[in-house]
């Protein structure tokens, strides 16, 4: 699968989507460090402020379906198919910055509508703690609150045929569509970030960071040369479409067992805020696709970069169908793309 996307307008601080189209120390002590972020959850939502997950969200989008009226479903529920005319991809598929459409949940959906569409955003999340991280500690990052994103439902819900909901907002693409895309990790490409720098403890996915300087860390001083590589990945199409290799940095294939034991409790780290049945998916498409031996891990560094504390300010891992594409600075900016290609 080779996955084209697009990103629109509405992030002021991020210029790469002006012109875009769419948008070693102790190892044993490093090894430690890197499993125990993976598992790591900081509780900031009290359980009684958080509604179980009583249904699977796909379960919940149904009934959402249901509860439109004739208006509300001509502007909130998209063809399945929209947008993907010749050499281009439906827009279901695509990474957004903003609400869809200019439609924002506040002003489209009553509020009964809009509690079910936090109880399904919440239901794509692996518990509080996730919820906490993708909703930027509920503010929902620039967008202001959940009320500031988007919903929209692409497809039909209410019978067999395959559908896709898809949450929009600042600095976040997610969705659901109960495998109507078989292979496809969470049904498509995903897109998150926080304004805060990732280095910084006011950044929710500062753990991911923390996760990954532990990994390069337990890197020895031949592969940390290896897996540097000067300049940026870049953040347009082309930088997070699959591809054939080869792939910059160094291959998985040439870490000992233990540290890619670290790389794998490093992918668990940054899918932990996802639920289960996601993050497993992911990993059961890395293993059809070659495993992670087939993975390269490269670690960015600006060439203009004086700062001799961070060795790199941007990470990747890449392989057959797999792309995890992490901008450290000046905030944080993820896109992912994971796809069975084999």
């Amino acid at each position: 699968m080779n996955t084209e996307l697009h990103l629109r307008p509405g992030c002021p601080d991020c210029r790469f989507l002006e012109d875009s189209t769419l948008a070693r120390r102790d190892f044993l002590f490093s090894l430690g460090q890197g499993a125990a972020l993976a598992a790591a959850g900081v509780s900031a939502l009290r359980a009684d402020t958080a509604p179980a997950k009583s249904k699977p969200a796909e379960d919940m989008v149904r009934e959402l379906h249901a509860a439109l009226s004739p208006e509300q479903r001509a502007k909130l529920v998209r063809p399945w198919d929209e947008g993907g005319g010749p050499g281009k991809i439906p827009t279901r598929m695509g990474m957004y910055n903003s609400p869809l459409f200019k439609a924002a949940i506040g002003t489209e959906y009553t509020k009964p509508q809009q509690e079910l569409v936090e109880r399904i955003f919440r239901a794509m999340c692996s518990d509080d703690e996730g919820y906490r991280r993708l909703s930027r500690n509920g503010k929902f990052d620039g967008s202001g609150s959940l009320a500031g994103c988007g919903a929209h439902i692409f497809g039909d819900p209410s019978g067999k045929n395959p559908f896709a909901w898809v949450f929009t907002g600042h600095h976040l693409t997610v969705r659901c569509d109960g495998n109507s895309v078989p292979g496809t990790a969470f049904g498509g490409p995903l897109y998150y970030g926080h304004s805060a720098p990732g280095y910084s403890e006011r950044n929710v996915f500062q753990y991911q960071t923390r996760a990954v300087q532990g990994l390069f860390a337990a890197l020895d001083g031949k592969q940390q040369t290896a897996a540097v590589v000067e300049g940026s990945p870049g953040e347009q199409a082309g930088s997070v479409r699959h591809r054939a290799r080869p792939y910059p940095g160094i291959g998985l294939a040439e870490l000992s067992k233990d540290q890619q034991k670290l790389v794998e409790s490093v992918m668990r780290a940054v899918l932990s805020p996802y639920r289960k049945e996601d993050a497993d998916e992911v990993m059961e498409i890395v293993r059809a696709n070659g495993g992670t031996a087939k993975i390269n891990l490269a670690f960015y560094k600006d060439k203009d970069s004086t700062d001799p504390k961070e060795p790199w300010h941007f990470w990747r891992l890449e392989g057959p169908g797999f792309v995890w594409n992490y901008r450290v600075l000046d905030h944080v900016h993820c896109f992912v793309n994971i796809a069975r290609v084999a």
